[in-house]
């Protein structure tokens, strides 16, 4: 089963071809970071799962590139210059060096009018460009220009799997593709006649945003077409809240792979997280992320979780996925229709939530309630 879900992300989830180039990477942690043994040894597996990985993929391209470089230590930061060089090519990277643009775009200090000129020269060279990504990083890349810039300007094909776990090939990523991919459309048509969403949980997280003028998209994990990106394992229907709309409380239970020893309530007023409170050692770590930069606390992403083979709580990868949850994510929404950028994307997980569409007209419509779907299959 491992084998062949492994040999799947090739053939099924991105279709490569014989003649394609595929770049693989993972990263270690840096010398910056402190990790327990419990995620040390999930690193390491991360690590094994990407050498795994990469042994499988070299019978379907022509070749495949690995990579290892030390941890961002941050969701969302803009991975370093020698995996842009990898993925672009060294030609295309050198005229951005030369243009003064690399290093604000790493920084995520890059202007409007900065990321167009970086656009145009990214868009001159993407023949050189590799065709498919496989990100089995610790840190998601996947709210990055990086990312961006290769799906949306080369048109590669992009799997972003971090936090990545061998115990997926057997769960959430042995999923009927064809079945998960339409129940997600079904929900992400149906989001899309609303202009306001309200969310609420049985633990007293209560919030609601506006998406006016944003669009739900479908994480299907089909990401056969030029361009196309999703995480694997895939299942969820997600969009970035209108700015400033979102208000309410969330009631945070769980950390990424972690459940807290007790709960964090987190105030938001305006679209942005205005109050941390909580015992749990993460309340230190969260608020410390919040107090770089007032964009971290953006409410950033609305979630619904489409995999009914996806059941782990632990694993945010996963849990995300979890058929009747809902996720909400803090930072940068810039790279999937908001206007935040910031260095910094942290996803929470929400079980039994109950979810109320509200259309133009003032009609409401409940989706899911107490985490059951309703009127979708």
């Amino acid at each position: 089963m491992i084998t062949r879900a492994l040999k799947d992300i090739f053939r099924v989830n991105l279709g490569v071809k014989k003649y394609e180039r595929v770049l693989l990477f993972t990263d270690r942690p840096s010398e910056n970071e402190k990790t327990d043994e419990s995620d040390s040894e999930r690193r390491s597996r991360l690590r094994c799962i990407s050498l795994l990985t990469a042994e499988t993929g070299k019978n379907f391209c022509k070749t495949l590139t690995s990579h290892e470089y030390p941890a961002t230590g941050s969701h969302g930061a803009e991975p370093p210059l020698e995996l842009w060089e990898l993925a672009f090519g060294e030609k295309a990277i050198a005229v951005l060096k030369k243009e003064e643009l690399l290093f604000p775009l790493l920084m995520k200090e890059a202007k409007d009018t900065d990321i167009k000129r970086a656009e145009d020269i990214i868009r001159r060279h993407k023949n050189r460009a590799v065709n498919c990504v496989i990100a089995l990083s610790n840190y998601s890349t996947s709210h990055t220009r990086f990312r961006d810039f290769l799906t949306r300007i080369c048109g590669c094909r992009y799997a972003s799997m971090p936090l990545f776990d061998i115990s997926m090939l057997e769960s959430s990523m042995n999923v009927d593709w064809k079945s998960l991919a339409n129940r997600t459309r079904k929900i992400a048509k149906i989001v899309n006649d609303a202009e306001w969403i309200e969310v609420k949980t049985l633990n007293g997280t209560v919030i609601s945003f506006s998406k006016k003028g944003r669009k739900a998209k479908a994480d299907t994990g089909i990401l056969t077409r030029p361009g196309s990106f999703g995480n694997l394992p895939a299942g969820e229907v997600f969009l970035a809240p209108l700015e400033g709309t979102s208000h309410g409380r969330l009631i945070l239970e769980w950390a990424p792979t972690r459940q807290l020893q007790s709960p964090i309530t987190l105030t938001v007023k305006n679209g942005y997280v205005v109050d941390i409170s909580g015992k749990d050692e993460f309340t230190e770590y969260l608020t410390a992320k919040l107090s770089e930069r007032k964009e971290n606390g953006n409410i950033a992403e609305l979630g619904i979780g489409t995999n009914d083979r996806a059941t782990r709580p632990d694993n945010i990868l996963e849990s995300e996925k979890i058929l009747g949850t809902i996720h909400i994510a803090l930072g940068d929404n810039s790279s999937f229709g908001g206007t935040v950028k910031t260095p910094f994307h942290q996803d929470f997980v929400f079980f039994k939530p109950t979810v109320t569409l509200i259309y133009k007209d003032g009609g409401k419509e409940t989706i899911l309630k107490a985490g059951k779907l309703l009127r979708i299959e």
